[in-house]
């Protein structure tokens, strides 16, 4: 299998395993430390909305990345599915920092190394 396609369904594995994350958010669980800040144990519904966002957003990210290791079909075209990759690389790339300056520190312990991986990811789908 061409690594495009390994790095397309590992990326398509851990957004799940994130979507999941955010829907335990937003059921309840007490696992706001890793998330939104970590200022929250347990979310307030503000912060859940943005969860409930956030799944729909990941189901959109990962289709760019089926798209783009050709697994799917572009959306809107395979330019547009290149710009979009190259856009989520950098979108990534900042979450590094973001998440790397975290008051929380399991946020940082947990998301800071998901979002490498993710960066990475995204660059090997943008550079092929």
């Amino acid at each position: 299998m061409p690594i495009v396609q390994l790095a397309a369904i590992a990326a398509c594995a851990i957004l799940a395993a994130l979507a999941i994350f955010q829907a335990a958010l937003i059921a309840g669980a007490p696992l706001g430390r890793f998330a939104w800040g970590g200022q929250h144990n347990v979310l307030p519904t503000k912060l859940r909305i943005g969860s409930a966002t956030s799944i729909v957003l990941y189901v959109l990210i990962a289709y760019v990345a089926l798209a783009k290791a050709g697994l799917a079909a572009p959306l809107v075209s395979e330019g547009f599915t290149d710009v979009t990759c190259w856009v989520l690389t950098g979108y990534f790339a900042l979450g590094i920092v973001l998440n790397g300056i975290s008051r929380s520190k399991p946020e940082r312990l947990v998301m800071t190394p998901t979002v490498v991986v993710l960066t990475a990811l995204y660059l090997i789908l943008s550079l092929n």
